[in-house]
């Protein structure tokens, strides 16, 4: 008999794998019908949907491995990660879904989001004040107006899996939908800041360098405490923390 790993478990979701099954576990609906949508779109590989019984959402494994983990050494190749860029700009090509996803915040409602967090996570003593006040200046550049893309929203290392230098499959996407694109392409190499020329590269288009620093300095900013609280560890070498660290 298969026996059960727990993928990724908190509070709110988790994730199962029995065998070549993964099991889902949302309450929120509407995640998981954003998720089962987004698939039946994108032009990229994805997992199969074997059934949807709410609250659990089952789907095939991928072949292959992930290219890294976050905090971890990349075990992919440079044409690995050319591959997955490519894979990215197919995807950010393709006809808009008809809502907005995670990566598609108005440029307002992510300015008041990220000065709250910051005040929050000086006022807790989460993090120093000098290195919130430099992130969040160098967050300043992504706050700006953006065309939009098809995004995946939480386009993690760890949700893209290749087999040799050939993507065979994106996973998660319940924050998908209309977004900015540096959002994601900044999601994917945070952390791995030396794999970005070759993300750029199989991308094939001029990239804002320092809107891509921005995002990764944004996004950690706005993760580390609920990491903290839903027993992450942001401050792991290689994590959240030290990206924040990277842009003193």
């Amino acid at each position: 008999m298969d026996e059960v790993e727990v993928v990724v478990a908190h509070s709110e979701r988790a994730t199962l794998r029995v065998g070549d099954v993964f099991l889902k576990v949302d309450t929120d609906q509407a995640r998981i019908g954003i998720e089962i949508e987004a698939m039946s779109r994108v032009p990229v590989p994805t997992p199969q949907v074997l059934w949807h019984q709410p609250p659990v959402l089952a789907i095939t494994a991928l072949r292959g491995t992930t290219l890294g983990r976050l905090g971890g050494p990349s075990t992919g190749s440079p044409a690995g990660w050319a591959a997955a860029g490519a894979a990215i700009r197919k995807l950010h090509d393709a006809p808009l879904p008809p809502w907005r996803g995670r990566a598609g915040r108005s440029v307002a409602a992510l300015a008041a989001e990220l000065d709250d967090e910051c005040a929050s996570l000086v006022t807790s003593g989460l993090l120093p004040a000098d290195l919130v006040t430099r992130n969040r200046r160098v967050a300043e550049a992504a706050l700006r107006p953006w065309t939009p893309a098809f995004t995946h929203g939480d386009l993690q290392i760890a949700h893209v899996f290749v087999d040799g230098d050939e993507v065979t499959g994106i996973i998660d996407w319940s924050e998908a939908g209309q977004g900015d694109a540096l959002y994601d392409l900044a999601t994917f190499t945070l952390g791995h800041e030396e794999h970005l020329g070759d993300v750029v590269a199989g991308y094939g288009a001029d990239i804002d360098l320092d809107v891509i620093h921005a995002w990764w300095s944004l996004r950690s900013l706005l993760a580390v405490r609920w990491l903290s609280e839903h027993g992450f560890d942001p401050f792991a070498p290689g994590c959240e923390v030290d990206v924040l660290r990277s842009r003193m």
